[in-house]
Order: C-alpha cells, then structure tokens, then sequence
C-alpha cells in the first residue's frame, strides 16, 4: 500500500511538471534569465541587426537602445521597451525580436536522493517535484527535516534558509503546502538519525585467543 501510494503521488507529481514544461518553451509566456540570448532585426536598418546575451545581472547592451534590464520580462514586454528606448534615435523602429537561444533556469538537489545534481527548472516547480526528478528519498533520508537554500536578491553573498517537512506533505497528499521553488534554490536532504547513528556506533569483534577487542 505504502509503495502503491508513492508512485500515485509521484506520478501527479511529474505530469504536472511536465505540463508546465511544455508551457514554459511557449515563448510568449517565457520570462527572459541572464544567459538568453537574443537577435534583433530592423526591417529598415538593418545595420543596426545584432545578436545579444543577457548577462548574470539581468542586463543587456544594445547598440542602438543602451543598456537595459530585460531579465524577468516576456519577449513581447522586451520588445515594447527596446522599441521605446530606440524611438528616441530613430523614427518609427520595426523590430523583429527573437529569442535565438535561452538559458534553462535550474535548481540543485543534493544529500539523501537517488540521483542528486542539477535538476532543469520547470515553471511552478515545487520542493518535492524537484525531489521525485532526482530519483526520490533514499531510505537514509530525514524527509522531516529538508532545507532549501535561496539566494536573496541583490545579495549574491547571502541566502535565506528554510526547512520543510515533505514526509508530512507527502503523506497527507496536502500538495498546496509544498514550497514552490526558484530558479538557483538548493534543495538538501540530510540523513536521518538512525543512519548518523550507525555511522559512530561500532561493535566490537572480541577475539577468543587475546580476549581483547578488535575492530
């Protein structure tokens, strides 16, 4: 029953994600992140056409518009600012704006999983989704007593920490208390008490010959 109820929840779990996969690559709901790059095209100056890579702060140089922040924004509100900003040094601007190539959003899974690593970023990715995308709890794992870890925004020296119980969420199916994750969090599973412990306790091995233990 226990292992019936795990891959029910697993596989609602996954199809969701996989549902808002599909989602994320419909670019016109995509949000831009450092490392998309994109292509520019002026149907009447094309010498202004150019290929540009958003950069870690979320910002892009342009030659025509400046520089501008574009992560976070879709590729229609990317579009409507550039062609605001080129309207004051050209008349009437017809940009063509593509995304040619993005970088995927990614969280980190590590400690007491199957298969810790990177985990490609889904939108509306939660906690234990992440955690079913790497394979799922070891039976080392204390699922009591996860941490995430995130980055606080403008900070990239500090993070804010915060712990979850997703064998309580798990359990009761209460999907809605799961946390929902942000690209770059780090997820970690610590082992459980029975598995610490184990690993400082040592039962001797006594030798009949030297009545000493041996270890």
């Amino acid at each position: 029953m226990r292992i019936a109820t795990f891959f029910a929840v697993a596989g609602l779990l996954l199809s969701s994600v996989m549902h808002a996969d599909d989602k994320l690559h419909e670019h016109s709901q995509y949000h831009l992140h450092p490392g998309d790059t994109l292509s520019l095209d002026y149907r009447l100056s094309p010498e202004l056409n150019q290929t540009a890579t958003i950069g870690p702060d979320g910002f892009v140089d342009l030659s025509l518009a400046g520089t501008l922040k574009l992560s976070g924004l879709t590729l229609q509100q990317a579009h409507d600012l550039i062609v605001e900003r080129d309207s004051a040094r050209l008349n009437a601007p017809e940009l063509n704006l593509q995304l040619k190539d993005f970088q995927h959003p990614y969280v980190m899974v590590a400690g007491q999983v199957l298969i810790p690593g990177k985990i490609e970023m889904r939108e509306d990715m939660t906690a234990l989704q992440a955690v079913m995308l790497a394979g799922g709890f070891k039976d080392s794992a204390r699922e009591t007593k996860v941490v995430v870890f995130r980055r606080i925004s403008g900070n990239s020296g500090m993070a804010e920490v915060l712990q979850l119980n997703l064998h309580r969420i798990h359990k009761t199916k209460q999907l809605e208390q799961d946390l929902s994750l942000e690209p770059g969090d780090i997820i970690y599973i610590p082992e459980n008490m029975a598995t610490q412990f184990s690993k400082f306790m040592r039962i001797p091995n006594f030798s009949a010959s030297a009545g000493v233990p041996a270890f």
